[in-house]
């Protein structure tokens, strides 16, 4: 089982497609948002470029003019000249660097906005079927990664073409011969690119998947740290965190082995040009064809002509690295918000309370139905429990009438309309929710109560804790409401939370009431004084009770037993019991048990 276990979070999705050019044409959109910054980012390295570009003109100069004949005069304004080349060349330059430090920085606000608020609309399906460590680090690492490939690296790639061409120009300009020997490296270069760029892509997608892994399992391990000291899982769990690290590790190592090979390889075939511009100039030289100033000027060039080339194959090598992370952000992007407006929705107007299934069938697999056929009318402010096994239905109905899922099949009617037929907003902001287990954000205590209505008053806050019995225990923390609670509410018991919770979703003031096992953390004392509250938050509304504790659910107005997929039984809590079926074995149990 511990292998299996291992193996499982070793599992990746590879991305065997080659690259497609669209997600580079999709990104280009965050960029056309700077184009004007980036454009003047562009110019300034540009002319920083062409300044520096003169030094070796001006060393030339030096050299085959001021030297030999004992200028010192010339020499002074000559290496005058050459510091202020340099001198301009690095205040462009670091401008230029200022401008897009910035740039950099709005584009990762952008994406990681773009991707946040995506993430939002997307159903519970895909939280289900993902961990979240795994969502966590494309928000956060992927984003921060190809920040700097769209915008330093295209506006490099640019820079560094132009810095090329104008190279070759001034190259050409000192000598014609001596530049056509720099070139002929060109295409042993191109070769050497050619092959190692899909090897890089390959390596680097391996990259990006462990590392999502380990991160997927890393968040996992934090949030269940108390579980795992319970069963004494440390070591276990430390050899399935060391097997993934490992597996980082010698991805990564791979990875880098190809990337190291660019710029050796870049520099192996610089040096060999430079030493082919000695050879071939010394030989012609000594012909008189060719000064020692013009030889060392085209050297200088060289330096320079492989220098581009060098920053554009490390570009082209973080390129390459990132494009597999601006593949996965772009992925989760594209992921279908499946639970939608439809475009002909409308606002759900104020509601009422009449609940309708009409042959509702779901299913969260295919060809794995949890609910076939499945049809009842809940009337206007009637009270239903929802019992039967684990597993067997219950809470699906109720994430079924919010509509957090798509339904196979049927219809859900609220007050005789369609619900899938209304705008998410308008219906689920009529709803309330109140889950076992009950999430606590980080903040105040007062905040998190308001969190379904951010401008109740402090007054309404008040009343509705004191309705579900959680002033008492609020007072007697250090600052009252305004405690602060770390995330998950960490500080608090179980009880204390769901109490939270119930204020704050009696403080929404729902339409329509869903209590899913909201009492399972609440000792018996603090949940016969909550029934008061309870009562008045289910008065004149219509509820959906979900309780395994069937003692609470004895006053529901209706009953019905789920298993199989839908409706075994339903009716009131005495006319159950006097049918003696599979609510009243499941009730007697119950009662044999406690006594």
């Amino acid at each position: 089982m511990a292998q299996n276990r291992r193996n499982t979070y070793k599992e990746d999705e590879y991305l065997e497609e080659p690259f497609n050019i669209r997600h580079l044409l999709r990104a280009s959109s965050y960029i056309k948002r700077y184009a004007g910054k980036m454009s003047g980012a562009l110019i300034l390295s540009a002319l920083g470029g062409i300044m520096a570009l003169f030094a070796p003109m001006i060393t030339q100069r030096m050299l085959d003019d001021a030297v030999p004949a004992g200028d010192l005069k010339m020499l002074a304004k000559l290496a005058a000249l050459l510091i202020l080349s340099y001198a301009f060349s690095i205040l462009f330059i670091t401008i230029r660097s200022k401008i897009m430090v910035n740039v950099s920085q709005d584009i990762i606000y952008d994406i990681r906005k773009d991707l946040f608020a995506h993430l939002q609309l997307l159903p519970f399906q895909y939280y289900d079927d993902r961990p979240h460590g795994k969502i966590l680090i494309r928000v956060v690492n992927y984003v921060n990664s190809v920040s700097d490939m769209l915008s330093n690296g295209l506006i490099n790639i640019v820079l560094e073409t132009l810095n090329l061409i104008f190279i070759i120009i001034f190259m050409f300009i000192v000598n014609v011969r001596l530049s056509i020997v720099v070139l002929c490296g060109v295409p042993v270069l191109m070769i050497f690119m050619m092959w190692i760029k899909n090897k890089q892509r390959i390596a680097w997608q391996k990259v990006s998947n462990k590392n999502s892994n380990l991160n997927a399992y890393l968040q996992e391990n934090i949030v269940g740290a108390r579980i795992t000291q319970i069963f004494a899982r440390e070591d276990e769990n430390a050899l399935i965190f060391s097997d993934l690290s490992k597996s980082c590790r010698g991805t990564w190592m791979e990875a880098v082995r190809y990337s190291n090979l660019v710029w050796p390889g870049i520099d192996t075939i610089s040096v060999l040009v430079r030493a082919a511009i000695f050879i071939y100039g010394l030989l012609v030289m000594k012909q008189g064809e060719i000064s020692l100033g013009v030889i060392i000027a085209i050297s200088g060039y060289a330096a320079r002509f492989w220098q581009p080339i060098m920053n554009l194959g490390n570009t082209f090598n973080n390129f390459i690295n990132n494009v597999a992370y601006l593949e996965r952000i772009f992925e989760t992007m594209d992921e279908p918000v499946t639970v939608a407006d439809a475009s002909d929705a409308v606002t759900m107007p104020p509601v009422k309370g009449e609940v309708v299934f009409e042959n509702v069938s779901f299913s969260y697999e295919e060809n794995k139905e949890v609910l076939h056929n499945v049809s009842f009318t809940v009337k206007q402010g009637e009270s239903v429990a929802l019992v039967g096994p684990t597993g067997a239905g219950k809470s699906t109905i109720v994430s079924l009438i919010s509509r957090f899922y798509n339904i196979d099949s049927g219809r859900i009617l609220i007050d005789g309309q369609d619900i899938s037929k209304v705008t998410l907003h308008s219906l689920r902001s009529q709803m309330g929710i109140m889950l076992q287990d009950s999430f606590i954000f980080s903040g105040t205590i007062g905040d998190n109560i308001r969190y379904g209505n951010p401008n109740a008053s402090d007054e309404a806050v008040l009343k509705a804790s004191r309705t579900v019995c959680a002033d008492y225990f609020i007072k007697l923390l250090p600052d009252g409401y305004d405690t602060q609670v770390n995330e998950r509410g960490a500080s608090l018991s179980q009880g204390q939370k769901q109490l939270i919770s119930f204020a704050r979703t009696l403080l929404s003031d729902p339409a329509i009431l869903v209590l899913d096992e909201a009492t399972s953390s609440i000792d018996v004392q603090t949940e016969r004084a909550l029934q008061t509250g309870l009562d008045r938050m289910l008065s004149g509304r219509t509820s959906f009770i979900i309780a395994h504790r069937l003692s609470t659910i004895r006053n529901c107005d209706r009953i019905m037993y789920i298993d199989e997929g839908g409706i075994v039984e339903s009716g009131t809590h005495d006319e159950l019991m006097q049918k003696k079926g599979a609510y009243y074995h499941l009730y007697t149990t119950q009662m044999e048990d406690i006594a």
